[in-house]
């Protein structure tokens, strides 16, 4: 990809991740890290027309981000990914599966197409995903970026006050996104000096070392081909203009009256709700039931505890069930008098359509 900007031409810098890559608390979009890593393609590259694609969404993991990067960011055509979900995805088995996934699926989009993982972490206590992301990028031969190693070593030893980067222990301020980008910058650096003569041809893909169940994620939203709601009562399709990716609740169903329902069909293994929870309360509670077992109903509760915003939240109501065609319903079972918003429902989002290393 290097060698391509080098020569000139137009090279799309592609950025999928969470909060931190959308740019939160960041005072402008420029002042983001990956704004700044784009940048300096631009400064390093000057033959070469670079266009920027930054598909943060907020409070968003990897198993979203299997269901999204094809239209978020693949479908733009990106020379090189960078993704960022290390302090979103937890540090377990079924985020090192969607995780996976996720690497699969951008390594899988193009055999040109170059991808660097970034291992963002917590400055309050240090934790992040990486164990178990490092595992996915070693055995894809993707490079990374450690900020644990680089900055929470330095924040540990008292080298640099977390105050000058952070004003919440999570998201870097214009500082700490300034110190993000010239980690990664560092590692381009690296790799630029170091150029092979001879190309680089990409080895086959190794065999899946999860179910790998996620890879194939689809997102089921109101603008989905027909035939995936089967029925539906008292839900509504929110048909208003989405205004970019960020614009999260839209393209969904909305209902306030008890009983409503919807009713959808879609085939996979792996099931997940995406839903409004609001710190508006009282908010709506619906219930998930799968195939009409009502011994294992699950529910949707909108009420959200914190108090940063109203959260995309995503539910795994079906995880490595049976593969094949499924029934979700979705009925409002709790209203409240003062409840302030509807039930938001935003997508349905089905995995495991196809075998593993298929």
């Amino acid at each position: 990809m290097m060698k391509k900007a080098a020569r000139g031409g137009e090279i799309r810098i592609g950025f999928l991740g969470g909060s931190i890559t959308q740019g939160c608390l960041a005072s402008s979009p420029e002042k983001c890290y990956a704004y700044k890593v784009f940048e300096w393609f631009e400064e390093t590259f000057p033959d070469a027309h670079f266009k920027y694609v930054n598909a943060g969404i907020g409070a968003t993991d990897s198993q979203f981000g299997c269901a999204r990067a094809e239209e978020d960011l693949l479908s733009r055509e990106p020379d090189i990914c960078f993704a960022e979900f290390s302090v979103n995805d937890g540090c377990d088995e079924h985020y090192h599966e969607t995780y996976e996934g996720l690497v699969r699926k951008i390594l899988g989009s193009s055999p040109d197409r170059a991808l660097m993982l970034i291992f963002n972490v917590r400055y309050d206590n240090g934790e992040n995903a990486e164990p178990m992301h490092r595992m996915i990028a070693d055995r894809y031969g993707v490079p990374c970026v450690s900020l644990k190693k680089a900055i929470w070593s330095e924040l540990e030893s008292g080298k640099i006050e977390r105050s000058l980067l952070t004003t919440n222990g999570l998201h870097p301020n214009d500082m700490g996104h300034s110190l993000v980008a010239s980690v990664i910058i560092s590692v381009l650096e690296d790799i630029r000096e170091n150029l092979r003569d001879e190309g680089i041809s990409r080895d086959e893909m190794p065999e899946p070392e999860t179910d790998n169940a996620y890879e194939d994620s689809v997102r089921y939203r109101n603008d989905s081909p027909e035939g995936t709601v089967i029925e539906s009562d008292g839900f509504e399709a929110d048909t208003s203009a989405q205004n970019g990716i960020t614009d999260i609740f839209k393209k969904g169903w909305t209902a306030s009256e008890k009983g409503s329902y919807i009713v959808f069909g879609v085939t996979g293994s792996c099931i997940g709700i995406q839903y409004r929870k609001t710190m508006q309360k009282p908010a709506p509670v619906a219930r998930v039931t799968i195939d009409a077992d009502t011994s294992s109903e699950i529910v949707l509760d909108a009420n959200f505890d914190e108090d940063w915003g109203d959260k995309l939240q995503l539910d795994t109501v079906l995880d490595h069930g049976n593969p094949g065609r499924h029934t979700v319903r979705i009925e409002l079972t709790e209203v409240h008098e003062g409840d302030i918003l509807p039930f938001y429902l935003v997508s349905v989002i089905a995995s495991g359509r196809e075998l593993k290393g298929s």
